[in-house]
């Protein structure tokens, strides 16, 4: 826990966060002394963000009032469950907010957890399964730099970000969705980088070293902006 409330500290530095990353952990037993979310919630994406705040733990019956979140998590569609997704995805499908099919393309979990853990990076006694990090742009330019590879650009949903990281992707960003955005207060000028827990010290370590390398790039690109003959320059 000490080694991962560093590395929050670290990345919050480096990426110039005004929220800690979100520890998200997958688990097969009920963490000891971390409280059960009491309910309520309206979206998965609620849990990312009130993760930013404080440690807590759900259980999958929690996560049911959001039918699209609990189906990305690998909750079976069965029964009241299914019907709710189907009515959603029909009303999507209806006003143009999906295409017919697109449903079937989104990532999720071949099969759902038994309990998931959220809190401010290093708040949980269990290694993350991932990490949400709510950025800047000019935060994500460093994530993506530090990735050093290939980074997933998802879209809707944006809890769809964890099974990608789940499947193999070290990095991945999403844009979020509109619900997203109205369940998280999400601000029109933040994105989501998303890290696998198991790359998460290398991607520290590489964040680090690529701040550092643009604070030179971007002296050099400064004295040719100042230097360079601008006919509009008054």
């Amino acid at each position: 826990m000490n080694d991962l409330s560093a590395i929050a500290k670290q990345l919050s530095e480096d990426l110039e966060l005004d929220r800690p990353p979100v520890q998200v952990s997958y688990l097969n037993e009920a963490p000891v002394g971390v409280d059960h979310h009491p309910g309520g919630a309206p979206s998965v994406c609620t849990f990312f963000a009130e993760g930013t705040r404080r440690p807590f733990y759900a259980g999958l019956s929690d996560h049911e009032a959001c039918e699209v979140g609990a189906f990305v998590l690998g909750i079976p569609p069965q029964g009241e469950l299914g019907a709710r997704l189907m009515g959603t995805v029909g009303m999507m499908q209806k006003v143009g907010y999906l295409a017919p099919g697109e449903e079937a393309r989104i990532p999720r979990n071949a099969s759902p957890p038994k309990f998931v853990a959220y809190g401010p990076l290093g708040s949980i006694a269990a290694p993350p399964t991932s990490v949400l990090i709510f950025a800047r742009p000019r935060s994500a330019m460093f994530a993506m730099e530090a990735a050093h590879g290939p980074v997933p650009m998802n879209g809707r949903p944006m809890c769809a970000i964890v099974p990608t990281l789940n499947q193999g992707a070290p990095v991945a960003m999403s844009m979020g969705c509109i619900g997203s955005r109205v369940f998280t207060q999400m601000g029109d000028d933040r994105l989501v980088v998303g890290v696998r827990g198991d790359h998460l010290e290398s991607f520290a370590r590489r964040v680090r070293e690529i701040r550092e390398a643009n604070a030179p790039v971007a002296n050099e690109d400064t004295r040719r902006r100042n230097e360079a003959a601008n006919p509009f320059r008054g």
